[in-house]
C-alpha cells in the first residue's frame, strides 16, 4: 500500500515569497510526503524580486509542479487523495476568489477542491492594512472551514533574523498538519521564568 501523503502549495504575488519556498524547503525534508507546487505568474515574480530565485530554482524544490493555467491538472478534481493545502503567501486577490467560489485558475480551483471535500486549506493571507472586504473574505472562507494564517511574527522567540520569523510561522504551518519537524520553531514553556525575573529583587544597596 502506497502511504505517501501528498499536500498542495501554491505561491502568489503577495509579499513574503519567503513562506512559500522554506515551507517546500521543509517539506523537501519530512519522509513520506509528496509537494505538488502552483505558482501564479505574479508568484513567480515575487519569488524573483524577494528571493532572487529563477523559477527552475523554486519548482526544484518540489516533487510536483502544475501549470497554474492547468486546470485539467490532477489536483483539480477531488479524486485526487491529498492532506491539504497551503496558499503561501496568500494575495487578496486569491483569497477573494477562494471565498467568492471563483476557480478561475488552478489555484483558487484546487482551493475550491479542499473546501468542498472538507480538507485543510491554510491561507497565509498577506496585506495590510485591512479594509473591509479583506475582512470579510476572511471571514467567508473561515466559515467555509479554511484556516486563515496570517505570518505574524512571534517577537517571545527573540528573533535574531528574517530566517527565525519565517521559520517559526512555517514550523506552525506544519503542526497544522501534524507534520513532525525540528529546529524550525521555539516553543512556548511558559512565562514562570519571565515573572520570576521580573519580580526578583534586583536593586542592590550602594556600597559607601
Amino acid at each position: 500500500m502506497n502511504t505517501t501523503r501528498r499536500l498542495v502549495v501554491a505561491i502568489t504575488g503577495a509579499s513574503g515569497a519567503a513562506y512559500g519556498v522554506r515551507l517546500l524547503q521543509a517539506l523537501g525534508m519530512i519522509d513520506g510526503w509528496e509537494t505538488h507546487l502552483v505558482c501564479s505568474p505574479s508568484g513567480l515574480l515575487t519569488v524573483h524580486h524577494e528571493l532572487g530565485l529563477q523559477r527552475p530554482q523554486v519548482e526544484g524544490l518540489a516533487d510536483v509542479v502544475h501549470n497554474v493555467r492547468d486546470i485539467g491538472a490532477s489536483v483539480a478534481s477531488g479524486s485526487f487523495r491529498c492532506d491539504g493545502m497551503v496558499v503561501a503567501p496568500c494575495s487578496m486577490r486569491t483569497l477573494a476568489a477562494v471565498a467568492t467560489g471563483l476557480a478561475d485558475n488552478l489555484i483558487t480551483r484546487a482551493a475550491d477542491v479542499m473546501l468542498k471535500e472538507r480538507r485543510r486549506l491554510v491561507l497565509l493571507a498577506r496585506e495590510t492594512p485591512l479594509h473591509l472586504v479583506h475582512l470579510r473574505n476572511m471571514t467567508t472562507v473561515t466559515e467555509m472551514g479554511a484556516i486563515v494564517m496570517p505570518p505574524m511574527p512571534a517577537f517571545y522567540t527573540h528573533p535574531q533574523h528574517v530566517d527565525d520569523i519565517v521559520n517559526h510561522t512555517v514550523g506552525r504551518v506544519l503542526d497544522l498538519f501534524d507534520m513532525p519537524h525540528e529546529g524550525l520553531l521555539s516553543r512556548w514553556a511558559g512565562m514562570r521564568a519571565s515573572l520570576a525575573a521580573v519580580n526578583a529583587d534586583v536593586i542592590t544597596p550602594e556600597t559607601p
